[in-house]
């Protein structure tokens, strides 16, 4: 197991969370007729308690089959015993004494059906989810608080988020591990380990380095708690057009001079960065600001991630150039470049 430096989640914004997010769950759910009374079903022990329907169309069946959400209902035939975001799985978690791997999603996400595919339609990876973990799938459309509270501990572990989103709790749903997709084997070497690999580190640190992990876990929901609660102090001087120019002399050394945009690849559409350059313009008619500003737009504009026939950009390009698109368009993407767009023009 790693060494974590950064701490995790706030323990009593989990249980006002987890108290909402259960009468939420409760209320949007299917009625069930076939949860057990005890115990962690095995796929087959739950398989055959659906109905013949089902189990003539597929080999397995979990709990999320009673769920409503769509991207939910996409995994109740995984493998996987999964469970949905709720009272059942936490105190399952403490019963079995079994850490808890939340994975955190959207029908939208491409990733999310990759890792589907990849990992959680696989038997053999499937079961060491089952053996060592209580599993539990979440839809962020459904659970916006919880995805909010995980990522930010996600982000303070490695500094960078995305979905989907794979977390690592103790029993008292704190975080103590995560990251985002995670591949089933060892394409990426030392880069990112293979979701196998990371279970089964995981389990066995769970099993003989609890103490640690419980520290670890404290201190990242201290943490996230002190950034949800922090609250800016008022001294009186409010905002200036100083602060607007700082925040562009820190945007603009990692402009690409050459391609538009910032960093490298992957490249996604900057459109705060986008908005704060033309706020900023009004007020400085900066060369330098304008020319970061267009040399983007028009980068992406005549590249791969706008779509030249069907129009729309995709959510992102794969590479420096904007030359391949993530194929994927995003309502909210084409929404904030439309706006940027036209007030750029």
């Amino acid at each position: 197991m790693p060494k974590y430096t950064l701490p995790a989640l706030a323990i009593a914004a989990i249980i006002a969370i987890t108290v909402i997010s259960c009468k939420n769950t409760s209320a949007s759910r299917k009625p069930s007729v076939n949860e057990p009374d005890k115990g962690t079903p095995t796929v087959d022990e739950h398989n055959a308690d659906s109905d013949s329907t089902s189990s003539h169309a597929h080999s397995h069946t979990n709990r999320l089959i009673n769920e409503t959400s769509p991207y939910l209902l996409q995994h109740a035939h995984n493998p996987v015993n999964w469970h949905p975001w709720g009272e059942e799985a936490f105190a399952l978690a403490k019963k079995e004494d079994k850490p808890i791997f939340l994975s955190i999603g959207y029908s939208a996400c491409h990733w999310c059906h990759v890792m589907e595919r990849e990992s959680f339609e696989n038997e053999p990876i499937a079961k060491i989810m089952n053996d060592n973990f209580i599993c539990i799938k979440v839809d962020r459309e459904e659970h916006p608080e919880v995805d909010r509270i995980y990522m930010d501990a996600v982000v303070a572990l490695s500094g960078s988020g995305g979905w989907p989103l794979s977390v690592f709790l103790t029993t008292d749903l704190k975080p103590f591990y995560g990251g985002t997709y995670y591949p089933p084997d060892n394409r990426y070497g030392s880069q990112r380990p293979s979701f196998p690999q990371l279970l089964t580190g995981i389990g066995e640190a769970w099993k003989t380095s609890r103490d640690k992990i419980t520290a670890d876990a404290d201190r990242l929901t201290t943490h996230v708690s002190e950034q949800l609660t922090h609250v800016i102090p008022n001294d009186g001087t409010g905002l200036s057009s100083n602060l607007l120019a700082t925040a562009v002399e820190s945007l603009t050394p990692r402009y690409d001079p050459e391609w538009g945009g910032f960093g490298s690849a992957p490249k996604f559409p900057p459109h705060g960065g986008m908005e704060l350059l033309l706020r900023q313009y009004r007020h400085d008619k900066s060369e330098q600001t304008l020319e970061v500003l267009t040399g983007t737009l028009d980068k992406m504009a005549s590249g791969g991630i706008y779509d030249q026939l069907g129009g729309g950009f995709a959510r992102y390009s794969v590479d420096r150039e904007w030359l391949v698109p993530h194929f994927e368009k995003m309502l909210y993407d084409n929404a904030q470049l439309t706006h940027i767009y036209l007030e750029a023009y």
